[in-house]
């Protein structure tokens, strides 16, 4: 499940550079911002959402190990 998450992740990182060299090339330069603006909001919730996951793992080894 993860790998998947980090593939989504990874392809829409790849299309947003697309879209925003594009717009930048066409002088389209304010709506290349908000584009990287929104992708920059969206891939900080999900990577606290990775955050997330990876402490809960911790917890759950040393809960293992404790008992």
């Amino acid at each position: 499940m993860e790998l998947q998450d980090i593939l989504r992740v990874a392809g829409i990182g790849l299309v947003i550079a697309f879209l925003h060299l594009f717009f930048e090339q066409t002088g389209k330069k304010e709506f290349s911002f908000f584009l990287f603006f929104i992708a920059y909001l969206y891939i900080t919730a999900e990577m606290l959402r990775f955050l997330r996951l990876f402490f809960n793992e911790i917890i759950a080894f040393f809960q293992w190990l404790a008992a």
